[in-house]
């Protein structure tokens, strides 16, 4: 013999309404888990961040790069070669006479020619100095009009006239 389960009882309005009063754990339940939260913020955050992150990194690597070409150009070289064997520079700073990091300036050449323009650090065991070049590019020579080292402790070197 097989039972069957009751009849469902007909709809009175036809809408559902909860049952009355409040629910309460059982003793010894675990607590419900909190509600969570939507994700789109968090994976908003961390697309912002990323994207902060990727254009920090480009200004660096963009900065590092003209760096390196200005400081392999022939007039940082010669300039660097100039201040750190003049006599007055050497008696400033002591020896030896090391490059600095921040170069700041511009170089540029093309096929009429090319001017230059560049401030660097340098320094010894005495002290530390900044290097001015100005120079113009014709006929495959740098001409200086311009190469003064200024010692952080006062004064000024003209290298280019003794």
């Amino acid at each position: 013999m097989t039972v069957a389960p009751p009849p469902p009882p007909p709809p009175t309005s036809g809408s559902f309404t909860p049952p009355q009063g409040s629910y309460t754990l059982p003793p010894g339940a675990p607590p419900p888990p909190p509600a969570k939260s939507s994700g789109c913020w968090k994976a908003l955050a961390i697309g912002c961040g990323i994207i902060v992150v990727l254009g920090a990194a480009a200004v660096l690597c963009l900065v590092i790069f003209v760096f390196s070409v200005i400081k392999r150009s022939d007039v940082y070289r010669e300039a660097y070669t100039r201040a750190s064997n003049d006599p007055r520079v050497v008696a400033a700073l002591g020896t030896p006479i090391e490059k600095g990091w921040w170069v700041m300036g511009k170089v540029s050449v093309d096929t009429n020619g090319g001017l230059a323009n560049i401030d660097f650090p340098i320094s010894g065991p005495k002290g530390s100095a900044r290097v001015h070049a100005a120079a113009s590019h014709e006929n495959d020579t740098w001409n200086y009009s311009s190469l003064v080292v200024r010692p952080a402790a006062g004064g000024e070197i003209d290298v280019l006239h003794h």
